[in-house]
Parts: structure tokens; sequence; C-alpha cells
């Protein structure tokens, strides 16, 4: 069994609770872009996450390149995910986002 198989369902569920409401097109996007990329529920959630930190919403079609950029970057770890941000010219070292 998948020791994090439930980890973006809470990820989910942790974002609805502050506020963060998806329709059901965006969660089944979500999911589509998982299943069509073999990305991992980290690399899901952290694309999720900076799609709404720069955004300000959920775009689809944004988190869909980040998640397959980050996938294609094979990244670990949520440091590594910032550096590749950082270099792509999404944000800048300094700026602060919180969610």
């Amino acid at each position: 069994m998948d020791t994090n198989s439930n980890e973006l369902e809470q990820y989910l569920m942790k974002l609805d609770s502050k506020g963060f409401k998806f329709k059901d097109d965006a969660i089944s996007f979500i999911y589509f872009g998982k299943q069509l990329t073999g990305a991992n529920d980290f690399l899901v959630s952290t694309a999720i996450e900076w799609t709404l930190k720069t955004q300000k919403s959920f775009d689809g079609s944004f988190y869909l390149s980040l998640l397959e950029t980050l996938n294609a970057n094979k990244i670990s770890k949520k440091t590594e995910a910032v550096r590749l941000i950082e270099e792509i010219g999404l944000i800048k070292n300094n700026d602060q986002f919180s969610l």
C-alpha cells in the first residue's frame, strides 16, 4: 500500500479548510494531471501550491505546465521545487508567499 496515497486528498482538504474551494471540474483536472504525468502526491500538491501562490486562483493550464516541469526535473524536496521555480522566473528569492 502506498503510504502517501492520501497525501493529496489531505492537502486538498487543508486548502478547503483555509477557504480555497475547488469546483468539481478543478478537482477532476488535478487528478487528470496527476495521472497524465505519473507524478506523485508531493509533486501534485507542490504544483497546486505554487499555482495558487503565483496565480491567486486555480489555473488548470498553469498547474499542468508546472506539474510537468516539476516532474521532468525529478523534484523530490520542497527546497528543490522552490529553487526550480526561482530559476524559471516565477518568483524571486525574496518573494514571500503563504497559504
